[in-house]
């Protein structure tokens, strides 16, 4: 899975949204001050060489459509970043969340229903 600069993310982000668009429908989507049309454009170019961004050409303008899921995005990035960074242990990654994210006990009753839950399907599959 291709990692994306954070302007190819918030382009995408918007794709994700839009589901499809033109280069203006895109811009729209920027809060002020929006970047330059030619950047934007220049980007999403980027996208469709990195396979991430189709488009279907009507005449000489194009509208653009997300390739890849952002759920199958944010998995694949969410996986490099344990394996990155926490040495691929699900221990780490709680460990960090628990002390650094300062988490309510609704949210760790959650978590942790969530791992026995997982550890439940581990058993019976």
């Amino acid at each position: 899975m291709v990692t994306l600069t954070k302007a190819e993310e918030k382009i995408m982000m918007i794709l994700w949204d839009i589901e499809k668009g033109f280069i203006k429908d895109i811009l729209d989507q920027y809060p002020d001050p929006k970047p330059p049309y030619n950047s934007v454009s220049t980007i999403v170019r980027v996208l469709v060489q990195k396979e991430i961004v189709g488009y279907t050409a009507y005449g000489k303008s194009h509208q653009y459509h997300p390739l890849i899921e952002k759920e199958d995005y944010s998995k694949g990035q969410l996986s490099r970043l344990v394996t990155d960074y926490y040495d691929n242990s699900l221990k780490q990654v709680v460990s960090f969340f628990s002390e650094s994210k300062k988490l309510n006990e609704k949210e760790l009753d959650e978590a942790i229903q969530m791992l026995e839950e997982l550890k439940s399907q581990k058993k019976n599959g």
